[in-house]
């Protein structure tokens, strides 16, 4: 299930206790412009799907924020804990950054964690199977997929580049629980 959890940016201690109410979640993160929602899939597929199957199956949502924000490009993208460049991807995400554009997953599968960088609070949200995150453009985030990635993400992208980012330097990751972690402290 989902989860909220907001710290403060310079000390790392939780401002509030965990939340795993989803439209708690979707109305404090609308707060710092960040969507927040569920999709049901429109049918029924297979595990191993192919990508197009897996976009089918979510087709009207898709369409939706397609028009919403004028998204131009769409893919599927998995990671499993057998993946060879999983530490180096890992690592990549775990560093915070910005983007030009929107950071749109949706979970079709598996979980991972969002810490987004708010001013003097850093917002932790878990997202699992059936959740759809939306990071503004320009808003400082990290990512943690965990030791053993087993997560399959529809993205959506306003340009055709796809995931571009912006290094902060900054090592305000490292102060934060491990997506491991995380989900041992619930």
């Amino acid at each position: 299930m989902s989860a909220l959890t907001l710290y403060d940016a310079a000390s790392g201690l939780r401002h509030t206790a965990t939340t795993r109410d989803g439209s708690v979640i979707a109305e404090q993160l609308a707060a710092v412009d960040v969507q927040f929602e569920r999709w049901q899939a429109e049918h029924e597929f297979a595990a191993d799907a192919e990508p197009q199957a897996v976009l089918d199956a979510y087709q009207a949502s898709i369409n939706r924020l397609k028009q919403q924000y004028g998204f131009q490009s769409v893919d599927v993208i998995s990671l499993k804990a057998d993946h060879p460049n999983k530490q180096q991807f890992r690592e990549k995400f775990l560093a915070e950054h910005t983007h030009s554009d929107f950071e749109v997953r949706f979970f079709v599968e598996g979980c991972g964690l969002f810490y987004l960088h708010v001013g003097d609070k850093v917002y932790a949200v878990l997202c699992e199977q059936g959740d759809l995150i939306s990071v503004p453009a320009h808003t400082a985030h990290w990512f943690d997929m965990g030791e053993n990635p087993d997560f399959k993400c529809i993205r959506l992208f306003t340009t055709e580049e796809g995931w571009l980012a912006d290094f902060t330097g900054s090592e305000i990751s490292g102060g934060f629980p491990t997506l491991d972690q995380y989900l041992a402290e619930l």
